[in-house]
This record gives structure tokens, C-alpha cells and sequence, in this order.
């Protein structure tokens, strides 16, 4: 199986780390992570397809292993995630990729989409959501503080940033026959490198902007609508914040996505992993013809 590269980018002071696979001429996949992981979240992922495709996974700053600077010196929004991510594809020469979204990702993602959709050849969807008639139930806490915030409100949300609540985020809605694929290291490692004040803060800072980010929805499915790009969805209904009805949302602006629930939740890279490859690997074949024959030099 090929190896997965671990790596820095120094962008304009900020290390960022990110994760590396594939042949340097391959077709990209670029894969923006969710809350509250990393890159680490596609550590088995990227090798399963490596020998196709060049895949690319950052932790975004003040996530994993990149540096945490200053809200003076870092925009810590999903508007600056998304100039983050545009820069550092610039910086590696990422001209042309699919995007593989998930959680935060998407709305990291899809905003890096809408300011160049020119680079956008494909859309893997897993557990993203942007359309806000069907978010779950697990979003009615978030509702309320929205709706009245309070330095009370405010100190709940910090409790979910915890080692606790990543472990309710990893475990927390999923069948009980699922709970020993999660390998317990999700929240054993993702707690240490989140545990400072600065990282805590940022955390909820995120939370706070999923108000601001209700605002964007309309744009993302209006990019869905007017690009129409060739789109994969992997599903895991078990999922309080995103659950089936916001998978088949989708065929609202994009009717001829393909569209598949599996029965899980939404780490479904850790307990359906095989699957979401199987998927995957038909799917970007389908996008990229012939991206497998000796001497294929695209990116």
C-alpha cells in the first residue's frame, strides 16, 4: 500500500501540516477536515486510493499538528479556513482537484468552490450539511444560544470541548454493534493538541459562526446549481446533526448525484471504510478515465 507523507508548508508564517499520498503528476483530491479531527481523520483513506491519485489532507490552523498564531495574525472563521485552504492549494500548485467534504469541511470547502469552481472536478460529499430545513435534532442547543446568547450559553458550548464531548462526538448516536470500530485514539489524541485556552476558544469560536454560516447556505447550493459538478455522496444517517433527510436534500440542486446511505454515522471512514473506497475509487474513475494508464501526467 503507498505510504502516506507527513509534511509542513510555511504560509506567510504559519506552519501548516499537512498529510501526503499519491503520485506528485496524479489527479488531486483534496481533503479539507472536520471538527473536531484533523488530516488524521483520512490516514486510512489516502493510501486506499494513493495508487491512482494524489491526495492532500492540511490541518487547518489551530487544529493537529499546525501552528496556533494569534486571532491578530489569523482569521479563525470559516471565511479564513477557506483563504487558508486557497493558499495553500496555490502553494502546491493545485490547479485542477475533487474535493472530499466532510462536517466543517464542507463549508470550508464549498467556499474554496465558489472562489474558483474553475478548479473543482468532482464533489465527494460525506455528512455535510447546507441546507438548514433538514439539520437534526442536535442542533436545537445551538439554535437556542443563537437565538439568546449569554456568557451561560456561551460556557455550555465550551463544555462539548472536552474530552468528553469529542468522545460524544465520535461515539455519542452511532448503533452500539458500530462502537468498536471507533478507535478510541479519535478523542484520546484529538484532546491534547485541542486543550488549550487558545485552541478551546477558537472551538467555540466555530461553533458561535455556524449562526453566520446558515447565511451561506443559499450560495453553496447555488454553486451546486449553476456548476453542476460530478458528485458522490456517502451517507451515514446515524447522525443527530445531519441526518438522511440532509443527504437527499441534495438532489435538490445537483438530481443527478449519486447518492449512497450506508449504515453508520458520521465517521463512516472508520466504521465503513471498504465501502466509502469501493465508492470512491468507481466514482473517480468515472471522472478521471484513464487516470490509472502508465505515463497519465494529470492534475
Amino acid at each position: 500500500m503507498p505510504a502516506v507523507l507527513h509534511k509542513t508548508l510555511d504560509l506567510d508564517g504559519v506552519r501548516v501540516f499537512y498529510r501526503e499520498a499519491g503520485p506528485p503528476g496524479a489527479p488531486v483530491i483534496l481533503l479539507p477536515h472536520g471538527y473536531p479531527c484533523s488530516s488524521f481523520q483520512f490516514r486510512a483513506f489516502m493510501p486506499a486510493l494513493a495508487d491512482r491519485w494524489r491526495l492532500v489532507a492540511p490541518d487547518y490552523p489551530g487544529f493537529g499538528y499546525s501552528d496556533t498564531p494569534p486571532p491578530s495574525d489569523f482569521d479563525y472563521t470559516f471565511d479564513g479556513y477557506a483563504d487558508l485552504l486557497d493558499r495553500f492549494a496555490r502553494a502546491l500548485g493545485l490547479t485542477r482537484y475533487a474535493l472530499y467534504l466532510h462536517d466543517y469541511g464542507s463549508q470550508i470547502g464549498l467556499r474554496l468552490a465558489i472562489k474558483a469552481p474553475e478548479r473543482v472536478a468532482a464533489l465527494i460529499l460525506q455528512n455535510g450539511d447546507i441546507y438548514e430545513d433538514t439539520l437534526g435534532p442536535k442542533y436545537q442547543a445551538l439554535k437556542e444560544y443563537w437565538a439568546n446568547p449569554s456568557p451561560a450559553g456561551r460556557r455550555k458550548l465550551g463544555e462539548a470541548v472536552s474530552e468528553e464531548g469529542f468522545r460524544d462526538e465520535f461515539i455519542g448516536e452511532i448503533a452500539e454493534h458500530l462502537v468498536a470500530r471507533i478507535p478510541p485514539d479519535l478523542w484520546n489524541l484529538s484532546w491534547p493538541l485541542m486543550r488549550t485556552p487558545q485552541r478551546r476558544e477558537i472551538m467555540v469560536g466555530l461553533m458561535e459562526g455556524l449562526k453566520e454560516n446558515l447565511g451561506w447556505f443559499p450560495r453553496y447550493q447555488a454553486f451546486l446549481r449553476e456548476h453542476r459538478p460530478p458528485t458522490l455522496i456517502v451517507w451515514g444517517p446515524q447522525d443527530g446533526y445531519m441526518p438522511e433527510a440532509s443527504a437527499r436534500a441534495y438532489s435538490r440542486d445537483v438530481p443527478d448525484a449519486e447518492l449512497h446511505l450506508l449504515d453508520g454515522g458520521h465517521w463512516l471512514l472508520e466504521t465503513h471504510l471498504d465501502e466509502v473506497v469501493t465508492l470512491a475509487r468507481r466514482f473517480l474513475d468515472r471522472v478521471y478515465p484513464g487516470a490509472h494508464a502508465p505515463g497519465s501526467r494529470s492534475t
